[in-house]
């Protein structure tokens, strides 16, 4: 069974950056489909992007549409741990962000939250105007 702790979240202004990362252990990392997703108070949770692994160091990458063209994710298969890497922050990105594992190499990213069986404790990520 993998464990995942996230880390990198704060307090930043719109138009800033964060790096977030969610680093695994038990099993290897590259065996599971990596999902981030976000709660902001008051709504549902959503997928905001996902990895899966189709070779030793290639991978896939999905991306909310909200998302797209601001954030990528990359994963470090040394390192076991997966980023999320967040440009041009706005103000509605603000949410308690959570990493996710589901288990199976290749497998097609899901956006489903229900689909991944390992969560992180979560890390909030606050964007000021």
């Amino acid at each position: 069974q993998v464990q995942l702790v996230e880390s990198g979240g704060g307090l930043v202004q719109a138009g800033g950056s964060l790096r977030l990362s969610c680093a695994t252990s038990g099993r290897t990392f590259s065996d599971y489909v990596m999902g981030w997703f976000r709660q902001a108070p008051g709504k549902k949770r959503e997928f905001v992007s996902g990895i899966t692994w189709i070779g030793t160091n290639a991978y896939y990458a999905d991306y909310a549409d909200s998302v797209k063209g601001r954030f990528t994710i990359s994963g470090d298969n040394a390192k076991n741990t997966v980023y999320l890497q967040m440009n041009s922050l706005k103000p509605e990105d603000t949410a308690v962000y959570y990493c996710a594992a589901l288990l199976g190499r290749g497998r097609p990213i899901t956006v489903v939250s229900d689909s991944y069986h390992t969560w992180g404790q979560g890390t909030q990520v606050t964007v000021s105007s």
